[in-house]
């Protein structure tokens, strides 16, 4: 079989590893023919396709970023002017026959589930792979790159305790995660946060107020607040910014913000994710040595597993209220808003 491989949307530790597991599993396990696509969904409308062989996964376990290229092309994405027709799935089409692949594989997020599913139903056999740091993929339990997103999170709540208890202040990291808060809960709770703001869950700015200023009286005189970065801020302010000068309205004490930002998106992925992405990947080889085509990878417990793309599409993984972790949480006083 001749398959092509392609990463679509923002970058994010572990791609490279998924890329590594789908490529040597196809060559040196069922004798396939593999060539990379370039630039996600650009690189099939551009016919920009390179043969990818054995000796190109050399060194990319630990890798950042992606050797592919990525974009957020959506070649499916109705024009904004009705009366321009749009060509993309045709050209794309075109450029897959032409290329005679078998199967393309697709690493990506949400929007890339959305694209792939939109290709299986035009006709091409496609096999997709979950791929975000903020985890809020449908239909998987773990994605790759979250808990090396995590990691790093945690890591810079640790060293905010170190000056929030010397300077006695209220410190506020924003950490990402535009509709979910699956980063800020598990960083969050693993760096010892007082407060933690999702974007599921409604906060009152008062309560946050009064939760800080309660720790002061019990002696807590510092706070941490883990905030997402897509919670409701007014104004159109960052949600750092946002909630800094609201606690620092409320209670009066010095309030210092910091936005993370990207780096929780770049560097090497940590081993967990590079074991993932690397089952992840044979498994998708896995499906399609076996014809079955049409599907997402996903985690299932501990067992990898597969799921139809047409049930992912659309659908986002949220945290709810009932979650396990944020139960916890709230029964050991920290403050969810």
């Amino acid at each position: 079989m001749r398959i092509g491989i392609l990463t679509s949307g923002g970058d994010c530790p572990g791609i490279n590893a998924t890329i590594r597991g789908v490529c040597k599993t196809a060559i040196s396990h069922y004798g396939m023919e593999v060539y990379g696509i370039r630039s996600g969904f650009r690189g099939l409308l551009d016919d920009d396709i390179v043969p990818l062989t054995e000796a190109d996964m050399t060194g990319l376990l630990n890798l950042g970023g992606t050797i592919l290229g990525t974009s957020r092309e959506k070649p499916f994405k109705k024009r904004s002017n009705p009366a321009l027709a749009n060509d993309k799935p045709a050209i794309l089409l075109d450029t897959i026959a032409r290329r005679q692949l078998d199967c393309i594989v697709t690493i990506g997020g949400n929007g890339t589930q959305k694209t792939a599913a939109k290709l299986t139903a035009a006709g091409v056999n496609v096999v997709s792979i979950p791929k975000t740091i903020d985890n809020d993929v449908w239909g998987t339990d773990i994605s790759f790159g979250f808990d090396s997103a995590v990691t790093i999170a945690t890591d810079a709540i640790d060293r905010l305790h170190s000056t929030a208890s010397a300077h006695q202040r209220v410190m506020v990291i924003e950490v990402m995660g535009h509709k979910a808060g699956w980063i800020a809960l598990y960083s969050g709770m693993a760096g010892g946060g007082d407060i933690i703001l999702l974007p599921e869950i409604p906060f009152d700015i008062h309560r946050i107020g009064d939760t800080i200023i309660n720790r002061l009286k019990k002696g807590k005189p510092y706070s941490i607040v883990v905030v997402a970065e897509g919670i409701p801020t007014i104004g159109g302010k960052k949600a750092a910014q946002y909630i800094a000068e609201e606690i620092e309205y409320e209670t009066g004490f010095e309030t210092r913000e910091t936005v993370l930002g990207y780096i929780q998106r770049g560097g090497s992925p940590t081993p967990y994710d590079r074991n993932l992405a690397t089952r992840m990947g044979g498994h998708a080889t896995e499906l399609i040595a076996t014809g079955q085509f049409g599907k997402m990878v996903s985690l299932r417990g501990a067992t990898i597993t597969s799921i139809p793309l047409a049930e992912v599409a659309g659908k986002l993984k949220l945290v709810t209220e009932d979650n396990d972790l944020l139960v916890q949480g709230r029964r050991m006083g920290i403050c969810f808003g």
